[in-house]
Protein backbone atom coordinates (compact mmCIF):
# COMPACT_ATOMS: atom_id res chain seq x y z
CA UNK A 1 0.00 0.00 0.00
CA UNK A 2 1.25 3.43 -0.87
CA UNK A 3 1.92 5.98 1.83
CA UNK A 4 -1.31 6.47 3.74
CA UNK A 5 -0.49 10.18 3.98
CA UNK A 6 -0.58 10.40 0.14
CA UNK A 7 -3.93 8.61 0.06
CA UNK A 8 -5.33 10.91 2.73
CA UNK A 9 -4.13 14.00 0.85
CA UNK A 10 -5.73 12.77 -2.38
CA UNK A 11 -8.99 12.04 -0.54
CA UNK A 12 -9.02 15.57 0.85
CA UNK A 13 -8.42 16.99 -2.64
CA UNK A 14 -11.19 14.76 -3.98
CA UNK A 15 -13.47 16.18 -1.26
CA UNK A 16 -12.74 19.60 -2.73
CA UNK A 17 -13.90 18.39 -6.15
CA UNK A 18 -10.61 17.55 -7.84
CA UNK A 19 -11.15 14.90 -10.51
CA UNK A 20 -7.37 14.74 -10.99
CA UNK A 21 -7.06 13.63 -7.37
CA UNK A 22 -9.57 10.85 -8.05
CA UNK A 23 -7.55 9.74 -11.07
CA UNK A 24 -4.39 9.58 -8.93
CA UNK A 25 -6.23 7.90 -6.06
CA UNK A 26 -7.68 4.99 -8.03
CA UNK A 27 -4.43 3.12 -8.72
CA UNK A 28 -3.22 3.75 -5.16
CA UNK A 29 -6.28 2.16 -3.51
CA UNK A 30 -7.17 -0.48 -6.10
CA UNK A 31 -4.94 -3.24 -4.66
CA UNK A 32 -6.25 -2.69 -1.14
CA UNK A 33 -9.84 -2.74 -2.42
CA UNK A 34 -9.04 -6.01 -4.19
CA UNK A 35 -7.67 -7.44 -0.94
CA UNK A 36 -10.87 -6.49 0.90
CA UNK A 37 -13.03 -7.92 -1.90
CA UNK A 38 -10.98 -11.11 -1.99
CA UNK A 39 -11.42 -11.47 1.76
CA UNK A 40 -15.18 -11.15 1.39
CA UNK A 41 -15.37 -13.60 -1.50
CA UNK A 42 -13.30 -16.22 0.34
CA UNK A 43 -16.25 -16.53 2.73
CA UNK A 44 -18.65 -17.10 -0.16
CA UNK A 45 -19.52 -20.33 -1.89
CA UNK A 46 -17.19 -21.51 -4.66
CA UNK A 47 -19.81 -21.00 -7.35
CA UNK A 48 -20.35 -17.34 -6.44
CA UNK A 49 -20.95 -15.38 -9.63
CA UNK A 50 -19.25 -12.16 -8.52
CA UNK A 51 -15.53 -11.97 -9.14
CA UNK A 52 -13.09 -9.88 -7.09
CA UNK A 53 -12.63 -7.21 -9.76
CA UNK A 54 -16.38 -6.93 -10.37
CA UNK A 55 -17.00 -6.45 -6.65
CA UNK A 56 -14.28 -3.78 -6.48
CA UNK A 57 -15.71 -1.99 -9.51
CA UNK A 58 -19.26 -2.01 -8.15
CA UNK A 59 -18.06 -0.76 -4.77
CA UNK A 60 -15.92 1.94 -6.37
CA UNK A 61 -18.90 3.17 -8.38
CA UNK A 62 -20.86 3.47 -5.15
CA UNK A 63 -17.98 5.35 -3.53
CA UNK A 64 -17.76 7.81 -6.42
CA UNK A 65 -21.49 8.48 -6.06
CA UNK A 66 -20.97 9.40 -2.40
CA UNK A 67 -20.64 13.11 -3.10
CA UNK A 68 -21.73 14.03 0.43
CA UNK A 69 -19.06 11.94 2.11
CA UNK A 70 -16.37 14.04 3.74
CA UNK A 71 -13.41 11.67 3.51
CA UNK A 72 -11.33 11.97 6.65
CA UNK A 73 -8.44 9.65 5.83
CA UNK A 74 -7.40 6.36 4.28
CA UNK A 75 -8.95 4.24 7.02
CA UNK A 76 -12.30 6.03 6.70
CA UNK A 77 -12.29 5.45 2.94
CA UNK A 78 -11.58 1.73 3.27
CA UNK A 79 -14.17 1.40 6.02
CA UNK A 80 -16.85 2.88 3.76
CA UNK A 81 -15.60 0.72 0.87
CA UNK A 82 -15.93 -2.42 3.00
CA UNK A 83 -19.46 -1.41 3.95
CA UNK A 84 -20.35 -0.90 0.27
CA UNK A 85 -18.97 -4.35 -0.59
CA UNK A 86 -20.95 -5.94 2.22
CA UNK A 87 -24.16 -4.35 0.94
CA UNK A 88 -23.44 -5.52 -2.60
CA UNK A 89 -22.88 -9.09 -1.42
CA UNK A 90 -25.96 -9.08 0.81
CA UNK A 91 -28.11 -7.81 -2.07
CA UNK A 92 -26.58 -10.47 -4.30
CA UNK A 93 -27.31 -13.19 -1.70
CA UNK A 94 -30.90 -11.99 -1.31
CA UNK A 95 -31.40 -12.07 -5.06
CA UNK A 96 -29.95 -15.60 -5.21
CA UNK A 97 -32.26 -16.78 -2.43
CA UNK A 98 -35.26 -15.13 -4.14
CA UNK A 99 -34.41 -16.89 -7.40
CA UNK A 100 -34.12 -20.20 -5.61
CA UNK A 101 -37.55 -19.66 -4.10
CA UNK A 102 -39.05 -19.16 -7.54
CA UNK A 103 -39.04 -15.41 -8.15
CA UNK A 104 -39.76 -15.04 -11.85
CA UNK A 105 -39.36 -18.75 -12.52
CA UNK A 106 -41.58 -20.94 -14.64
CA UNK A 107 -43.73 -23.41 -12.75
CA UNK A 108 -42.70 -27.02 -13.24
CA UNK A 109 -44.05 -30.25 -11.92
CA UNK A 110 -42.43 -31.92 -8.93
CA UNK A 111 -41.31 -34.74 -11.18
CA UNK A 112 -39.46 -32.38 -13.54
CA UNK A 113 -36.56 -32.15 -11.14
CA UNK A 114 -35.48 -31.33 -7.66
CA UNK A 115 -33.47 -28.23 -6.93
CA UNK A 116 -31.12 -27.99 -3.99
CA UNK A 117 -32.21 -24.70 -2.47
CA UNK A 118 -29.90 -24.87 0.51
CA UNK A 119 -27.27 -22.16 0.24
CA UNK A 120 -25.81 -21.99 3.71
CA UNK A 121 -23.32 -19.23 3.02
CA UNK A 122 -25.88 -16.89 1.44
CA UNK A 123 -28.22 -17.54 4.35
CA UNK A 124 -25.43 -16.92 6.87
CA UNK A 125 -24.53 -13.62 5.20
CA UNK A 126 -28.17 -12.52 5.28
CA UNK A 127 -28.46 -13.54 8.95
CA UNK A 128 -25.26 -11.67 9.79
CA UNK A 129 -26.54 -8.60 7.96
CA UNK A 130 -29.83 -8.72 9.89
CA UNK A 131 -27.96 -9.09 13.18
CA UNK A 132 -25.66 -6.17 12.28
CA UNK A 133 -28.67 -4.00 11.47
CA UNK A 134 -30.17 -4.85 14.85
CA UNK A 135 -26.85 -4.12 16.54
CA UNK A 136 -26.68 -0.79 14.68
CA UNK A 137 -30.03 0.19 16.21
CA UNK A 138 -28.86 -0.73 19.71
CA UNK A 139 -25.15 0.12 19.55
CA UNK A 140 -24.17 1.98 16.34
CA UNK A 141 -20.49 2.24 17.28
CA UNK A 142 -20.19 -1.50 17.85
CA UNK A 143 -21.90 -2.23 14.55
CA UNK A 144 -19.54 0.11 12.72
CA UNK A 145 -16.60 -1.46 14.54
CA UNK A 146 -17.60 -4.92 13.25
CA UNK A 147 -17.87 -3.58 9.70
CA UNK A 148 -14.44 -2.00 9.91
CA UNK A 149 -12.67 -4.94 11.56
CA UNK A 150 -14.42 -7.98 10.09
CA UNK A 151 -15.43 -6.78 6.66
CA UNK A 152 -12.92 -4.00 6.08
CA UNK A 153 -9.96 -5.84 7.51
CA UNK A 154 -8.82 -2.70 9.34
CA UNK A 155 -6.35 -3.07 12.17
CA UNK A 156 -7.18 -2.13 15.75
CA UNK A 157 -5.24 1.12 15.31
CA UNK A 158 -6.99 2.02 12.04
CA UNK A 159 -10.40 1.22 13.53
CA UNK A 160 -9.63 3.38 16.55
CA UNK A 161 -8.64 6.22 14.23
CA UNK A 162 -11.83 6.01 12.15
CA UNK A 163 -14.11 5.78 15.19
CA UNK A 164 -12.19 8.30 17.27
CA UNK A 165 -11.77 5.96 20.23
CA UNK A 166 -8.78 4.35 21.95
CA UNK A 167 -7.28 1.08 20.80
CA UNK A 168 -8.12 -0.51 24.16
CA UNK A 169 -11.76 0.46 23.66
CA UNK A 170 -11.70 -1.09 20.18
CA UNK A 171 -10.40 -4.38 21.62
CA UNK A 172 -13.06 -4.41 24.38
CA UNK A 173 -15.92 -3.39 22.08
CA UNK A 174 -14.80 -5.93 19.45
CA UNK A 175 -15.03 -8.71 22.02
CA UNK A 176 -18.48 -7.58 23.17
CA UNK A 177 -19.81 -7.11 19.63
CA UNK A 178 -18.64 -10.56 18.51
CA UNK A 179 -20.25 -12.18 21.55
CA UNK A 180 -23.50 -10.29 20.96
CA UNK A 181 -23.57 -11.24 17.27
CA UNK A 182 -22.86 -14.88 18.05
CA UNK A 183 -25.72 -14.94 20.55
CA UNK A 184 -28.07 -13.16 18.14
CA UNK A 185 -27.34 -15.45 15.22
CA UNK A 186 -27.38 -18.67 17.26
CA UNK A 187 -30.66 -17.68 18.89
Amino acid sequence: MENSHDVTQLLLKWNEGSNEALDELMPLVFRELQRIAHRYLQRERESHTLQTTALVNEAFLKLIDQSRTNWQNRAHFFGVAAQAMRRILVDHARNQMAEKRGAGAEKISIDAGLIDISDEKATNLIELDAALKKLAELEPTRSRLVELRYFGGLSVAETAEVLGISEATVVRQWRVARAWLYQEIQG
